[in-house]
Parts: structure tokens; sequence; C-alpha cells
């Protein structure tokens, strides 16, 4: 009796109805170089892993550190004078070249941790972090309302300054003060003063009487450790307060400033509290 002969293993392989040892192996170990590719590309690909690609808004990578292409546009600019397309082979070359060297030179820093002993760098370091932190609350453009109410809270900051001309006669008691008796000029005023300078020279007690006293008005005696003082006032014109709209530039200003040392604190705090800090016993 002749047996048929066994079909031909490719057609086995090829015969999905039919199991194949071939077939298995063969299909695991394309499977296998598709997923081993699949991991290398997202590998080689994913943000902070080493790669051969330079982005497109950078000019260089060191150390998978990116050069951006801003910086190096800045810097040909600055060095001279010319945009990236005007540029000489040779300036380009050199401005990459000082960016490069001056990364290596960070990351050495870094490396020897330059930082921790080095004032100047500590101090560049810092003032580095207070601007990133300046710069989001600069971006943040305030709504009108906003700073409508923040000027309506700080209006004694948007107002001209007054100006007063005035006497200060000092006795020597209250009874030669009553009696109108000569005194002495105190010497702390001198013809027109700001009230920002006369409070300076003045005092806060002899300045808050003086600014209540109207143009011609004389006060009453007021007895301080030096004597006995007296106010007359010559000329008083008092601050005037500016519009909204006028003092709009630096009430932004003021406001922006305030909303800088607001991210400041909240960062600070944020710092500390994450911190592992000791502080010295004597300290304490």
């Amino acid at each position: 009796m002749i047996r048929p002969s066994p079909a031909p293993a490719p057609a086995r392989w090829r015969d999905a109805a039919k199991v194949s040892f071939d077939r298995s192996v063969v299909l695991a170990a394309v499977g296998a170089v598709i997923g081993l590719t699949a991991a290398g590309f997202a590998l080689f690909t994913a943000k902070g892993t080493s790669t051969l690609v330079v982005p497109a808004e950078d000019v260089a990578m060191v150390n998978q550190q990116p050069i951006a292409r801003s910086d190096y546009q800045a810097l040909l600019r600055t060095l001279y004078g010319v945009a990236d397309g005007q540029a000489t082979p040779s300036q380009r070359r050199k401005v990459l070249d000082d960016l490069i060297q001056e990364e290596l030179l960070v990351q050495r820093g870094l490396e020897l941790d330059v930082a921790a002993f080095d004032p100047d760098v500590r101090s560049a370091m810092v003032s580095s972090v207070e601007q990133s932190v300046a710069a989001d609350a600069v971006s943040r453009q305030p709504k009108e309302a906003e700073l409508k109410a923040f000027y309506d809270a700080n209006q004694a900051r948007y107002a001209n300054e007054g100006v007063m001309t005035a006497q200060d006669r000092v006795y020597p008691s209250l009874a030669a003060a009553a009696a109108g008796l000569d005194g002495r000029d105190s010497g702390k005023l001198d013809g027109d003063e700001y009230y920002f300078a006369a409070r300076i020279h003045l005092g806060d007690p002899l300045f808050d009487i003086a600014r209540a006293l109207p143009s011609g008005g004389v006060s009453a005696p007021i007895a301080l450790p030096d004597g006995v003082h007296v106010l007359r006032m010559i000329d008083n014109r008092p601050p005037v307060a500016r519009t909204f709209d006028s003092a709009r530039p630096q009430v932004l200003g003021d406001y922006t400033q305030k909303a800088i040392k607001r991210l400041q604190d909240r960062q600070a705090r944020f710092l500390r509290k994450r911190a592992n800090i000791l502080v010295a016993k004597d300290l304490r």
C-alpha cells in the first residue's frame, strides 16, 4: 500500500487552519522585532532621553541640554548686528561655539557645585529665580476693575505733593507763649516746604498739627521736650488727588510690584516647607 507523501513544509506553514511550529516561531520573532523597534523609537525620542535629533526651536544639544535658537539669534545681533540670514558662516560658527562653551562651563560649574562657595554665583542664581517669579506677575495683565480697586485703596499714594510755608516759634514755657513774648525760630523750616520734607524737619507731632492749619492760621502752644512750640501757617497747599486715568501707569507699576512680592513670599514659604532646615542652638 502506497502511503501519500506528507505535504511540503511551506504548504503546512501557510495553512492557517493547521498548527505549525515553524509558523509560531517565525511570527513570535517578527513580533519581538517590531516591539523592540517601537520601544527603541520611543526611548530615543522621549523628552529627557538621549537623542540624535536637535529640536527645531534649538540650535544645539549639549549633554542633552538645549541651546535655544532665540539665544543664538540674540547673541548674533549683539555681537555683529546682523540677523541669521545675513551672518557669514564664520560669524555663525563663532556664536554657536561661544554658546556651546558657555553651556559646557555652566554644566561643569554645576558638577563642581560652584554656587556653594562663590558669592557672585549664588547672588546670580538667587536673582535669576526671583526674576522668573517676577516674570509670571509681569506677564499677567490685571483687569481694570482690579486696578481701580487698588487705586481706591491707596489714593494717598496718587496725589500731588502738598506744599506749606510756615514758621515754628519756640518758647521756654507755656506762660511765655501765652504772653506773646518773643520766642526763637526753631530753624526747622525754611521757606516753601514739600509735605514730605516738612514732616522730616518738624517731626510727626508738629507736622500733623501744621498740616491741619489753614493759610494764616496759628496753632495753640504745643509743649515738647525742647520747649513750647507755636506754629504759624503762612501758606498751606494740601495734596490734590490725581484721577485714576492720570495715575494709571503708576497704579499698574505699584500693583505689579505688590503681585511680585506676594508670589515671592509664597515661593519662599513653599521652599521652606519642603526643606530640611537645621539651625544652630544659639540662634534658635
